[in-house]
């Protein structure tokens, strides 16, 4: 497996719009510094359901592209958008993404808070192309372009 990180979002709040950047910092436990699951003000945090850092497809992404959806600015609420990497594949083992060390956690099905940040039709797009949710391991920074691989 050789993929890549294509882009990279974050946000400080639940329900803010997500940021573009091109570069984290990642802490151990805790997921990217600065982000709204790191910072205990994602929306599911007070549900207890919260995922240290997401991932997504950038392939499934195109493919809700195509169906008319801007998916590509964020809207999709995950931190990572990958490239060449089956996300699922990866259940039950450690991957690098960069300098980091992640350890796949479960997947992430899409809710209905994403579509009511976004625009009709979302939950159903994301439906079996929601991502994955993964822990830190081993901290450090993660920047666009980095490679994705087994650990």
């Amino acid at each position: 497996m050789q993929g890549v990180v294509e882009e990279i979002f974050v946000t400080t709040r639940g329900s803010a719009a997500m940021e573009s950047v091109e570069e984290v910092e990642t802490v151990e436990g805790c997921g990217i510094q600065g982000d709204r699951y790191c910072e205990g003000t994602g929306f599911w945090t007070q549900y207890g359901d919260v995922c240290q850092i997401t991932l997504i497809e950038g392939e499934h992404l195109d493919e809700i592209e195509e169906q008319g959806l801007d998916i590509k600015s964020g809207q999709h609420r995950r931190n990572i958008v990958t490239r060449g990497v089956d996300l699922l594949g990866l259940r039950g083992k450690r991957f690098r993404v960069g300098e980091v060390v992640l350890e796949y956690d479960r997947s992430r099905p899409p809710c209905k808070h994403v579509q009511d940040l976004s625009e009709r039709g979302m939950t159903r797009a994301l439906r079996n192309r929601g991502g994955i949710c993964a822990r830190v391991i081993q901290a450090g920074p993660i920047r666009s372009g980095d490679a994705i691989e087994e650990a």
